[in-house]
């Protein structure tokens, strides 16, 4: 299970009439669940109904089925399995309609399998791993004692049954330190008839084993086979599957799939033999947990909103030393998903290996002071060490299944080329399908300035202002919204400093291309701050303490190399295992400490912007750092885009042109891709690099970044497009007159045109498009040029049975409009929820687990090229090798030996590598 999204069904969990509650009310609910959408639900005003929502709810649900609530008022849903569309799927792996009515009980719910088998914590957790062991650790998962091959053994042998977790064998006694592992045959049990016997038992010649099973049937187990019998339920018991049984053929528990996975080597061919040692197999249980592949799925949590409100005095719940408190902040989750499968490399003390990872504690943060002014609001949060506080951790799912298992192409690019988003998200370099665009949307209207329009509700649920959640939430504002037109009616501006070409927000700073005036950044702390008359500043100290410009030609378009707040000048600590100090030495990248600017005349230019992160108004006074236009190859640039260590800038003259910005004071080109109609924009994913000229949308690969190339047959027609937006499988094209122009790229080489949508023409000057996710819906905000600013939503779990899936099919409905003066040109991207890493392996978020940390480039590359190569993989498990025959014996009790020897066993390539040395 996982938390309910607060939308799913949403219907049967909302009231009809919208509440009012007093003080009183609100306290009462608070009390027992911080989460604020309860203010509005049911399960906060009743706790009748929350007791009996499996009983009353789930037969009318259609989206989800409820699960248990924890006893704190939080809302759980089950999982279940779906392929990458979301459509359900049994254990056959054949589609289910959305409208079968029996669909939940068809579905495979994905429970862990130790859940499933009636297995409870303490038959894992035993001891030490719940109670402690004596010593204090500095993380949770230190303290663990048990890991999975202490019960399951490895590929070469089987279980030892003691303990070889991260604590074993460091327990205190009686103030006496342990260092023998624990032996799990001595802990006892219970039989049928309370008798006591050992937790785990091995049938041997020696020990004979035979159990009854619940049918009353006995059971005879053969030599060397393992039972664990419960530590909660006397009587209850389990086999306990080998893993060396399930490689080597003949056993009971053999499986091709399993002996394929575990023993295929880091050729990507070779299989077969679990005796080869660990060096050489792809993936070894010393480099790789075994529930990478083991997790039927892991759950993310995009983003938790906790915004302080002061002057309200409320209980303590935990004991932090006082009786209560007077500044009370609420605990809003955001956007939770549980089609996400994310990997990286395991904290220290579990030796580095390769992990699931997820969003976790990715916290935006809030302050109303006592006069209810927003002094911030929904503020991204800095790491002492420089990482964006949208953070990570590795971590052990707890959904293990033999059947419902991760396969080749969830981790390798697929030999059929449609699984680039799923790269692009299991590396953590973001899929930007659950981007982050908040309260405000920022516009840049040419010679009007920029616009922060308010576009969804301030309280939880914060729903779109239009959507479908907002109708359950908000049925009053909801119905005021319509009737009126659908119009947004709040926002703020700021005038131009020349023309507001391009924009990007980041934290408390709006980045802006203001066409002849320049770069501008913008003050926007206070956006949301009712008692700043000027919310939009270029001077919040004063003009002599700052200097928030720099003078340009003509600054087309702007980009910051990240949404998220990272600060590259930050010193580390070496207890903190970051940057320098962790395993791969890597430190924050310096590309990160500046703004890129494409300048028509003067092409691209550096202005560093780091000051802006270290919290000292006064030393604000950008400048540029570089100038750079060999040969004038930027004349006419037009729009730029950072991915990793390269910026893709393109040029009036029908150019894209490539530069390696991996030492930011040197830039250095690498190709000028031409062939292009006046391009537009880039936006790259994984492997490639999409582009919009005014024939349409157009495809680089970009899978070795130095050796960029144009796709020719990768074209999709589109009359008037401008700019465009990748997320997941679909790229989103802002094409003027025909509005929002969705294309399918699951394939990105042969892209096909899925809709064209313009709200029966309302849409018909779209000059950018940017994608947001808030709760469980997706919408595209459009700059409509001059009909402003249009909100649609792309699909919500009202209208879309499938959801849950990877990337459903999207469903536009126009929900609401903010007409502007001048025109819509561009908009802000919103905060990246899902990238931790940069395209060339460059930690952007913090984790959570000292030591943890995402891919670098070279541990990127090993999932998907060999010898500088693509390589590709199916799910088809090739046949098994045969056994090399032993070479026949000659008369002088050699081996015959032939030219073709040499070959099969290295021999001639070690001669070649000797006279290669010699020559």
């Amino acid at each position: 299970m996982t938390w309910w999204d607060n939308e799913t069904d949403g219907a049967l969990m909302y009231p009809e009439k919208q509440p009012e509650l007093s003080d009183e009310e609100k306290d009462n609910i608070q009390f027992r669940n911080p989460e604020g959408s309860a203010l509005r639900g049911k399960w906060g005003q009743s706790w009748d109904f929350l007791v009996n929502i499996w009983n009353d709810v789930n037969p009318k649900a259609t989206r989800t089925q409820f699960g248990d609530f924890h006893g704190h008022g939080w809302v759980f849903r089950n999982v279940y399995r779906t392929d990458r569309k979301g459509n359900l799927m049994t254990s056959r792996g054949t589609k289910i309609k959305p409208d079968d009515p029996e669909k939940f009980k068809k579905a495979v719910h994905l429970e862990d399998i130790h859940q499933k088998a009636g297995m409870h914590c303490a038959d894992c957790h035993v001891g030490s791993d719940v109670h402690g062991n004596g010593n204090l650790y500095n993380e949770p998962r230190a303290a663990i004692q048990i890991d999975c091959i202490d019960c399951h053994g490895t590929i070469e042998k089987p279980a030892t049954l003691q303990v070889s977790g991260p604590s074993a064998g460091t327990a205190r006694f009686k103030g006496k330190v342990i260092t023998v592992a624990k032996d799990l045959t001595r802990i006892k049990a219970r039989d049928e008839r309370n008798r006591q016997i050992p937790m785990f038992q091995r049938a041997t010649p020696e020990r004979p084993l035979k159990k009854k099973n619940p049918d009353g049937k006995e059971v005879e187990f053969k030599n060397g086979e393992i039972v664990q019998n419960s530590l909660v339920e006397p009587g209850k018991w389990w086999r306990v599957v080998q893993t060396v049984d399930t490689v080597t053929p003949g056993k009971r528990d053999y499986n091709d799939a399993s002996a394929y996975a575990k023993t295929v080597q880091r050729d990507g061919k070779t299989w077969g033999d679990s005796a080869v040692g660990e060096s050489k197999l792809a993936h070894a249980n010393s480099n790789m947990a075994c529930y990478v592949c083991h997790t039927s799925w892991t759950t993310s949590c995009f983003g938790c909103h906790l915004p302080m409100s002061a002057n309200k005095q409320k209980p303590m719940l935990h004991n932090e030393g006082q009786d209560n408190l007077r500044n009370y902040t609420q605990y809003n989750f955001q956007t939770l998903r549980d089609d996400i499968f994310m990997l990286g490399k395991d904290g220290t003390v579990t030796g580095h290996r390769i992990a699931p990872s997820r969003s976790t504690c990715a916290i935006l943060v809030g302050s109303q002071n006592q006069n209810r002014e927003f002094i911030y609001s929904q503020q991204q949060t800095v790491s002492s060490e420089g990482y964006s506080g949208q953070a990570f951790s590795t971590y052990v799912p707890h959904t293990v299944s033999t059947s419902e298992t991760k396969v080749c192409t969830d981790c390798h690019v697929s030999k059929a080329n449609d699984n680039n988003a799923i790269m692009a998200q299991l590396l953590m370099q973001g899929t930007n399908f659950v981007n982050f665009i908040g309260r405000y949307a920022w516009v840049a209207a040419g010679r009007e300035g920029i616009h922060a329009v308010v576009v969804t509700e301030r309280s939880e649920p914060q729903a779109v202002i239009g959507s479908d959640l907002h109708k359950l939430a908000y049925p009053d504002e909801y119905r005021k919204h319509t009737s009126g037109g659908s119009l947004l009616e709040e926002a703020y501006e700021h005038q131009a400093n020349g023309e507001a070409l391009s924009i990007q927000v980041r934290g408390e700073y709006a980045y802006v291309a203001n066409g002849p005036g320049g770069l501008r950044i913008y003050d926007i702390a206070n956006i949301d701050n009712k008692g700043f008359s000027e919310r939009i500043t270029t001077a919040p100290v004063s003009p002599i303490g700052q200097r928030f410009y720099v003078k340009t030609k003509f600054a087309a378009a702007v980009a910051s190399p990240t949404t998220l707040g990272v600060d590259p000048t930050r010193k580390h600590r070496p207890e903190n295992q970051e940057a320098i100090y962790r395993d791969d030495k890597q430190p924050i990248h310096s590309l990160y400490a500046y703004l890129y600017v494409a300048d028509k005349y003067e092409g691209l230019i550096l202005v560093s912007a780091a000051t802006l992160l270290d919290g000292n108004p006064s030393n604000n006074f950008l400048k540029r750092a570089l100038t750079w236009n060999p040969n004038g190859v930027l004349n006419g640039a037009s729009n730029i885009t950072i991915a990793g260590t390269y910026a893709y800038i393109t040029t009036e003259r029908g150019a894209v042109v490539v530069v390696n910005i991996s030492d930011p004071a040197r830039p250095r080109l690498v190709a000028e891709l031409s062939g292009f109609k006046a391009p537009g924009a880039v936006a790259v994913q994984f492997r490639y690099a999409f582009v919009v000229d005014g024939d349409g949308l157009k495809v680089i690969d970009i899978t070795l970044p130095e050796k960029p190339r144009v796709i020719e047959s990768a074209v999709v027609k589109i009359a008037g497009a401008k700019n465009l937006y990748v997320a997941r499988t679909y790229a989103y094209v802002a094409a003027g007159a025909e509005g929002l122009v969705i294309v399918d790229i699951e394939k990105p080489d042969k892209p096909k045109l899925d809709l064209a949508f313009n709200a029966e023409g309302k849409i018909n000057d779209a000059h950018d498009v940017k994608v947001g996710m808030t709760n469980n819906s997706l919408f595209a905000y459009i700059a409509d040029g001059k009909n402003g600013l249009r909100v649609v939503q792309l699909m919500s779990p009202e209208d879309n049975p499938n959801i849950f899936g990877f990337s459903p099919k999207p469903g536009p409905r126009l929900v609401a409009t903010f007409p502007m003066k001048g025109e819509a040109l561009a908009l802000s991207k919103g905060i990246d929820r899902d990238r931790a890493v940069d395209e060339s392996g460059n930690q952007l978020s913090v984790f959570n687990r000292r030591g943890a940390r995402p891919f670098n480039l070279e541990e990127m590359q090993r999932l998907y090229l060999r010898d500088g190569q693509l390589f590709t993989v199916t799910d088809d498990v090739p046949p098994r090798p045969r056994k090399q025959p032993t070479p026949p014996k000659t008369e002088a009790g050699g081996s015959e030996f032939a030219f073709t020897d040499l070959m099969a066993e290295g021999v001639w390539q070690s001669i070649l590598s000797y006279l290669r040395i010699v020559l």
